[in-house]
């Protein structure tokens, strides 16, 4: 994955500050969580230490659960 190009908008997108933010997509073709707490990490951030998974974790119920 390394060797192959990049395309904004498939593999990444910038934030609102400008910062470079890759996409679920992304992570699915690396294969594995880097363990960095990455925004779409498909792997419920299976590499990240306590407490900040479970910190993520909870973030990321809090922000896909509709608000009634």
């Amino acid at each position: 994955m390394n060797n192959l190009p990049l395309n904004e908008g498939v593999d990444f997108y910038y934030d609102e500050h400008g910062y470079v933010v890759f996409t679920e997509q992304y992570h699915l073709n690396k294969g594995y969580c880097c363990g960095h707490g990455c925004r779409h990490c498909p792997y419920d951030y299976e590499s990240v230490p306590e407490p900040r998974r479970s910190q993520l974790l909870d973030q990321k119920r809090s922000t896909s659960t509709p608000k009634a």
